[in-house]
């Protein structure tokens, strides 16, 4: 009963915090020109966060595992709500970068999320239960947008307001309702917070270092393809409108929500979870070659709704297998660690797709494909047989 409690208040948080999200991205480029901002203002404004994140997401890791998953959750969750109500309230164009600053230093909650799940679930039970986790923020990103469009127009700044005060929810829900998960702070170890040599070596560590690169490769792989390419693609390749661009997205975020809501757990529990992470990634590089040699909205759309399926899947199971690897000592900072080479692919990955793209605009897809197979032929290294070590971080 607690066990299934604690899933549904991490389940709520993940959702409240990706509707806030959803909320907010569509709309923060528009609210930025009120300032005056220019567009490569813009692309600062939109990788500060990352780059925070970065940093922030190990040490709030460790520190959940030092001192427990609650506080840390607490201290996240509260610096995305301040940064949300920044923005709305926001005097000038600096108080924007002050925000979004915040919010990176502070997003550690969905590692700590994770970490929760592994302290109060059974290895074979996980993979699931991050499907939920992942479900939900499906979910948000669904209908944050909606939300976004239907109150934009009454003013720029009340979306903003709007995802300061649903964040404030999750707040509550983790103060009132979250006991403790972290039954071994006592036993951590004291290390460095954040060492950039260590998040280097732990690439080759001999549990987890190809797990890590595969975090790192695949998400530039897919923020390149779809956090640069797809807008393009679609406005100025296939003449798609604004309005028809949103409803591809939803119809990319629906899909999300049914795959880690009815299919993680059964493709990983027909194929296993090693066979079913290799071809999922293997099905993710195919869905980006459909789309690049899409000449229709019906074979992109096709292509989209193979990589909405599969992609899910794999960002799925990323942490599961992370959590199996690991000793339960070190849950939050392991998944710390992989969320700072999930920040730097999505730091690295939209200027990449950005300069291949002024080649063709249609190249980001077929360079994330590339670099998707890459991550196919390293995930048969994980997941061999093996006793677990304690974090190399």
């Amino acid at each position: 009963m607690n066990k299934n409690r604690n899933l549904f208040i991490i389940v709520l948080i993940a959702l409240v915090n990706m509707l806030g999200y959803g909320i907010v991205i569509p709309i923060l480029y528009a609210y930025s020109k009120k300032f005056g901002m220019s567009d490569f203002q813009n692309g600062l404004l939109f990788s500060i966060y990352s780059v925070c994140q970065f940093i922030s997401t190990p040490v709030i890791g460790r520190l959940s595992d030092r001192y427990g998953r609650r506080p840390m959750l607490l201290i996240s969750i509260i610096g995305t709500a301040v940064s949300f109500f920044t923005m709305a309230f926001a005097p000038s164009a600096a108080f924007l970068f002050i925000a979004r600053a915040v919010d990176g230093l502070t997003a550690g909650n969905i590692p700590v999320a994770f970490a929760v799940i592994s302290d109060s679930t059974k290895p074979d039970e996980r993979a699931k239960s991050f499907g939920y986790i992942w479900a939900a923020l499906n979910f948000g990103f669904v209908f944050g947008p909606a939300i976004a469009a239907f109150t934009v127009g009454l003013g720029l700044s009340l979306p903003f307001m709007i995802a300061g005060i649903i964040t404030v929810v999750a707040v509550i829900l983790t103060a009132l309702y979250l006991p403790e998960t972290n039954k071994h702070m006592s036993e951590v170890e004291h290390k460095k917070l954040f060492d950039l040599t260590r998040l280097w070596h732990t690439l080759f560590d001999p549990d987890l270092g190809e797990v890590f690169v595969i975090t790192f490769v695949f998400f530039l792989a897919f923020s390149c393809a779809l956090i640069y390419g797809f807008q393009p693609f679609t406005m100025k390749i296939l003449k798609v409108s604004q309005t028809e661009n949103a409803i591809l997205f939803t119809i990319f975020g629906a899909i999300g929500l049914f795959s880690q809501t009815f299919l993680v757990g059964r493709v990983s529990e027909t194929f296993g979870l090693k066979k079913a992470f290799s071809i999922s990634i293997l099905l993710t590089a195919i869905a980006m070659i459909v789309m690049f040699f899409s000449k229709t909205v019906t074979l992109f759309v096709f292509g989209m709704i193979i990589l909405g399926l599969f992609n899910n899947i794999v960002q799925t199971l990323i942490p599961t297998i992370l959590s199996q690897e690991t000793d339960d000592r070190s849950q939050g900072s392991i998944m710390g660690v992989n969320a700072s080479y999930q920040s730097i692919g999505m730091i690295v990955g939209p200027i990449l797709g950005g300069a291949v793209a002024t080649i063709a605009i249609p190249l980001p897809f077929i360079v994330g494909a590339a670099l998707t197979i890459v991550c196919f032929f390293i995930s048969f290294k994980v997941l061999r047989p093996g006793l677990k070590k304690e974090s190399a971080f």
